[in-house]
């Protein structure tokens, strides 16, 4: 297997691994979407996403994006997506992707890593905490739907 970050070259098969995540998480396929979305990050530098190829095929994915700590005065990132497809789960793709992410933030000198996953999703927790995430009990999350 190999890892390497993501560029233009590897709009397909990203957004062929975007398109299954967002499905994961009971939205409707829309590849078209998926792949103009992708193009976007990449072409305007806006996150970074990390591939793993398995015999020439995508078979996992994570995409960061920047933010910034004001307490700390730091860079921080947000691993906002990960995914593996499922005929390759269970063989440390996740695991690749996670320390892959965890270098950059490193190399870029960031604070911290910041993720969240679906309350249901035992595995995906399990992996995190097994890679040293800690479930936050100091704060509570709040969104505003803006659409």
């Amino acid at each position: 297997m190999e890892i390497y970050q993501a560029t233009i070259e590897d709009l397909e098969g990203v957004s062929n691994l975007f398109n299954s995540y967002r499905m994961f998480y009971e939205q409707t396929s829309d590849l078209e979407g998926a792949k103009e979305y992708i193009k976007e990050r990449l072409e305007n530098e806006e996150s970074v996403i990390f591939v793993v190829k398995k015999n020439q095929k995508y078979v996992g994915f994570t995409q960061l994006y920047p933010t910034f700590s004001s307490i700390s005065m730091k860079k921080a990132w947000i691993l906002n997506d990960l995914f593996v497809n499922l005929e390759a789960r269970k063989q440390g793709v996740g695991e690749m992707l996670l320390h892959k992410a965890k270098d950059y933030a490193i190399k870029t000198g960031a604070k911290s890593i910041a993720l969240s996953t679906a309350q249901d999703n035992f595995s995906a927790q399990r992996l995190y905490e097994k890679n040293g995430y800690e479930r936050d009990s100091q704060f509570y999350h709040y969104e505003l739907s803006l659409t």
